[in-house]
């Protein structure tokens, strides 16, 4: 029973951090381009956002390190580099977006005030947060995720059994990769490597199992975890889908969800449901700038000036980016995304397999390849050409953004043979 009561605790605090508020915006937008290819898009995002993360968390149940683990095989340089890049990305782009969802879906409706101040408000509370660690976010994080859980689950329902009379046709040319390529703006893969770190630590500090023992309840955590976010995901794509007939075209991700829930649970509990999501996202953004904080200040000896003058950065940043609309925010992400998510998954699924197909010269290549491969997905989004283009009608799946794939795989499969049939140049 205790086992049992271990698992459901670490899985839902897993689910907890893995629960991004400025997550809940993209799901419904996604149904209501797909409308009928909802299921397509469903799974295509599913594999990014769900099994990709959770995949993250099985590998640190491997590794039980922490993000460096993932690519010291590749090298020691490349691992800081890898790991000073998530952090970078999550503190440029994640955390002011937050700030962004909160302006739109909390702010906006209700005063005509500019997104410059909300942001500039809300990344100087939580700069004095990161500065001053306090109970109380932890506490607010306990209790704000099961209430905005229940309140989702009450918006899927009742839109689930009231649908529209009608449904308008697909909006997506290619539904399934039109859904991984959303599930990369979910940051989940990035976020496996940050969250699943500080769940080793914790479990570290209040477990003095086994490895083997700590690896199976981390195992099953992610599992619990990844129930929680399938089914938020799923439902939530589901009724924009169902009800994208009623809605205006030009309607925003966040006007979307709270219209949803207008529909469903009428404007005072969408007011809530804005409020709570707000808080959460506040509660995100201190998470990613203390990370990332804590991060540089190991890197630079315990040293708190590292960590103050990351906060401060991150916090103007934050500024800076969180004045944006949240689309706009989502459209500068992609070439960032297309760079990092290729070589996030390649090191995340390197990291599940057996260790015999995972040698030290297999990531080598392989994190090279996808990283070479992956090239034309971005420079086409920063710097279109025709030459470019050529290119990229070359290369398999690289219409789709996805050019990183077969190359990688290959490269996979060549590396392991050559080293079962040359044994000694096994790393």
């Amino acid at each position: 029973m205790n086992k049992t009561k271990d698992i459901l605790i670490t899985g839902f605090a897993l689910f907890s951090m893995f629960f991004g508020a400025g997550n809940l915006i993209l799901p419904p937008f996604l149904g209501f381009n797909a409308g009928p290819d909802w299921f397509l898009v469903t799974i295509g995002f599913v594999i990014t956002a769900v099994a990709i993360p959770i995949l993250g968390i099985i590998a640190h149940a491997r590794l039980q390190g922490t993000m460096y683990d993932f690519g010291k095989k590749v090298s020691h340089v490349f691992s800081i580099i890898y790991c000073i890049l998530v952090y970078a990305i999550c503190i440029i782009l994640p955390a002011p977006r937050t700030a962004s969802v909160t302006h739109e879906m909390a702010i906006a409706p209700f005063f005509k005030s500019s997104g410059l101040l909300t942001s500039s408000i809300y990344f100087i509370l939580v700069f004095i947060f990161v500065m001053n660690r306090s109970k109380v976010l932890d506490l607010l994080g306990k209790y704000l995720t099961p209430i905005i859980i229940a309140i989702l689950l009450a918006i899927i329902g009742i839109a689930v059994f009231i649908p529209a009379d009608t449904m308008q046709p697909s909006q997506l040319q290619m539904p399934l990769v039109d859904g991984i390529l959303e599930g990369y703006q979910t940051f989940d893969a990035l976020a496996a490597m940050v969250v699943g770190a500080v769940l080793i630590i914790s479990i570290n500090l209040n477990n003095s199992q086994s490895f083997a023992v700590k690896r199976q309840l981390i195992f099953k955590a992610g599992l619990v975890a990844g129930i929680g976010l399938f089914v938020i995901y799923t439902g939530l794509i589901l009724i924009g889908s169902l009800h994208n007939s009623e809605f205006p075209s030009t309607i925003t991700r966040p006007e979307l969800l709270l219209a949803l829930g207008n529909k469903t649970l009428g404007s005072a509990g969408a007011s809530l449901l804005s409020i709570l999501i707000a808080l959460a996202c506040f509660t995100t953004a201190v998470g990613i700038i203390t990370g990332t904080a804590d991060y540089f200040k190991g890197l630079f000896n315990n040293s708190k000036q590292a960590y103050t003058l990351t906060a401060i950065i991150g916090s103007l940043l934050g500024v800076v980016m969180g004045q944006f609309d949240v689309g706009y925010i989502i459209d500068i992400a992609i070439p960032a995304l297309m760079f990092i998510y290729p070589i996030t998954v390649i090191l995340i699924l390197l990291n599940t397999i057996p260790e015999k197909w995972a040698t030290s010269l297999v990531f080598r290549g392989v994190v090279i390849t996808a990283f070479i491969f992956s090239i034309p997905d971005f420079l086409k989004i920063l710097m279109p050409s025709e030459n470019l283009n050529a290119v990229i009608d070359f290369i398999p799946l690289a219409q789709f953004n996805l050019g990183w794939m077969i190359p990688s795989l290959l490269m996979f499969m060549i590396l392991n043979g050559f080293e079962h049939f040359n044994p000694s140049n096994a790393s």
